[in-house]
């Protein structure tokens, strides 16, 4: 096949999709004509009258396609009522290119474009997912728009109201609340694409994909515009209260995503006719796309168990005093580092059913524990579970030890939460006496009970009379605690 045959068999594809779209759902063509002559892109177009499904998969239906399918068809469009010049160079004014799609690089280099932009937008959401190191066997796809589309696009359909408010066909089409998003349009174009760049499926999945799209000018101006009484006007400002630049550091990017939110909200409940009188109808020229940011995240996964700790010189937590570890070395750290490593997450969180001193042991069936790990790059299959615990049980120094290790669900965080209050613990403690004691004395303090939340030590002792009842009152002398175990802690779980 030649080229000149495949450009005319192209052309055929868009002008069949043309023909289909009018018939089925468009205005009148001089409707059509007008968007384009606002600078409304083609794909917008098609998503305002309901027929996106049409356009999406056609690459070659472009404004200058559409503008000649519309000299064929349409009278007025030469008649000078609507100056019309679609250029394909430019943005659109309500998607700012982001259905085209055209954007900035995280670099700011130029907007790329190419023979197909689907897929290249979609190779470098893969390339990046690849970059991170990620496993992935679904995923799920999150888009973030700023704020001024969503206000852009409400502009478009308020300036085609006023037009042809009292047409028949305008409330049946273009101000329909079924009308497709640009979220969802995007979605569309990217997720059978992404799909096959990645070779797996899309679905709600904890691995997800985040495309962050910006336009820090125009989201400044939407603040600039609401008024006083609808909220506040967002300012950046440094730690100590002094104006700062906007620029691309992480801080920038978190203030201008909250204030998308905040526009967005505010935008919610201003009245058309309000809105009319605020903003410019039809919206100006767009001449610079969006930035966009890639970002790729899974949810954290959960590794639980039991632990004991074997050495009086440990601590629960990394516990540090100016600059100064305190012990040799904390249970969250040996298990944790371990699991992270593994999972080659980006962090982790260690989460205990209560806690022990420093120099106290956890013995017997060991305390329950759950590492959360951080945007792991794969989930560790039951045979590297096992080899967690076989290095952290096999090490050296024999601090800790841990039983039962396996990936649960977050669930369990809940669970052992919720037990808190319930659960029961077992103590053996080595204690001083002023005084020898008696068989009766033993009996007497042998296996006492108490209640969830008592400080054993303080119990033992009496904490200057603080304590009350205390050991040392029970037996009628001075009592001091020299060891004590934790022996047992009783809970339905993490056996």
């Amino acid at each position: 096949m030649t080229a000149t045959s495949a450009a005319v068999e192209v052309d055929a594809e868009a002008r069949s999709i043309l023909e289909r779209a009018a018939a089925a759902s468009f205005p009148p063509l001089h409707a059509v004509h007008h968007l384009l002559s606002v600078g409304v892109c083609v794909r917008c177009i098609f998503r305002l009258f309901g027929a996106f499904s049409y356009a999406a998969p056609c690459l070659s239906l472009t404004a200058s396609v559409l503008h000649s399918f519309l000299e064929e068809h349409d009278d007025s469009a030469n008649s000078g009522s609507c100056s019309c010049l679609p250029t394909d160079q430019a943005y659109c004014s309500i998607c700012f290119g982001v259905l085209l799609p055209t954007y900035y690089q995280d670099d700011g280099v130029e907007p790329l474009r190419s023979v197909s932009p689907i897929d290249n937008i979609t190779s470098m959401i893969s390339q990046a997912v690849q970059r991170e190191g990620h496993q992935v066997d679904e995923f799920s796809l999150e888009i973030s728009l700023p704020a001024v589309i969503a206000a852009n696009d409400r502009a478009i359909r308020l300036y085609m109201k006023e037009k042809y408010g009292n047409t028949n066909w305008f409330n049946e089409r273009i101000f329909s609340q079924q009308t497709m998003s640009v979220k969802e349009a995007l979605r569309i174009l990217l997720v059978p694409s992404l799909e096959k760049q990645m070779n797996v499926k899309h679905g709600n999945n904890s691995f997800r994909i985040r495309l962050m799209y910006t336009h820090d000018d125009d989201s400044q101006k939407l603040l600039r515009v609401l008024p006083n009484d609808h909220g506040r006007k967002r300012k950046a400002e440094s730690r100590d209260g002094s104006s700062t630049k906007r620029g691309s550091t992480d801080d920038d990017k978190q203030i201008l995503s909250e204030s998308d939110s905040f526009i967005n909200k505010t935008l919610e409940g201003i009245q058309d006719q309000e809105f009319c009188s605020l903003f410019r109808l039809p919206p100006e020229e767009v001449l610079e796309p969006c930035h966009l940011v890639i970002s790729c995240q899974r949810s954290p996964i959960y590794i639980g168990g039991r632990y004991l700790k074997l050495s009086r010189n440990v601590s629960q937590s990394c516990w540090i005093i100016d600059d100064e570890r305190m012990g040799e070395a904390s249970v969250e750290e040996i298990i944790g580092e371990n699991v992270r490593a593994i999972c080659k997450g980006d962090g982790y969180k260690f989460h205990a059913a209560g806690r022990e001193d420093i120099d106290v042991r956890m013995l017997g069936s060991g305390r329950p524990f759950l590492v959360e790990v951080l945007n792991v790059r794969s989930i560790p299959s039951a045979t590297e579970v096992q080899q967690i615990a076989d290095k952290i049980n096999d090490s050296e120094k024999k601090h800790v030890r841990v039983r039962n290790l396996k990936l649960v669900g977050s669930e369990i965080w809940t669970m052992m939460r919720e037990g808190e209050a319930e659960k029961q613990k077992q103590y053996a403690a080595l204690i001083w006496t002023s005084r020898p004691l008696m068989d009766d004395d033993l009996r007497n303090i042998s296996l006492i009970k108490d209640m969830a939340g008592t400080y054993i030590k303080e119990f033992v002792h009496g904490d200057l009379g603080r304590t009350h009842p205390s050991v040392g009152v029970m037996l009628g002398c001075r009592a001091e605690i020299l060891q004590l175990d934790v022996t047992d802690v009783k809970m339905d779980f993490l056996q």
